[in-house]
């Protein structure tokens, strides 16, 4: 009987998860309206440039999260995406704790969950054979 869960559909279940979680994240700052709000934070934090880089990051997270849920570019989209979140816990996170909801909100723990699955993505398109 074969597995339910194998290696490669494990790592294919994480890969899409990760990509609509991408995805979600670039939608809901346009369907909100946010981007403006999003690049006047960045301004804040020293970014000269905050509205085109808000839209830059939301197009990224738009396309790119495409592009990963059809597993195109997983190394490239990963290595980015996982440095956008680094930056993302310096700029917000670090100073909010380790919880996102509990204890304390806005913390570090989704972004470094995310990190380390970008990780396994990015690990397991290297020995991946296309």
């Amino acid at each position: 009987m074969k597995a339910l869960l194998t290696r490669d559909r494990s790592v294919h279940a994480l890969r899409i998860m990760v990509s609509i979680a991408m995805m979600a994240h670039g939608f809901q700052r346009v369907y909100f309206g946010t981007v403006a709000g999003f690049g006047g934070f960045l301004n804040s934090k020293g970014f000269l440039i905050g509205v085109p880089l808000a839209w830059g990051i939301t197009l990224f997270e738009l396309l790119a999260g495409f592009a990963l849920l059809l597993n195109y570019f997983t190394r490239w989209i990963s290595m980015i995406w996982a440095a956008q979140l680094v930056v993302g816990i310096i700029l917000v996170h670090v100073q909010n704790g380790w919880y996102v909801v509990g204890p304390s909100t806005g913390g570090v723990e989704y972004s470094l969950l995310l990190i380390v699955s970008l990780g396994v993505l990015y690990a397991h398109s290297a020995t991946e054979k296309n």
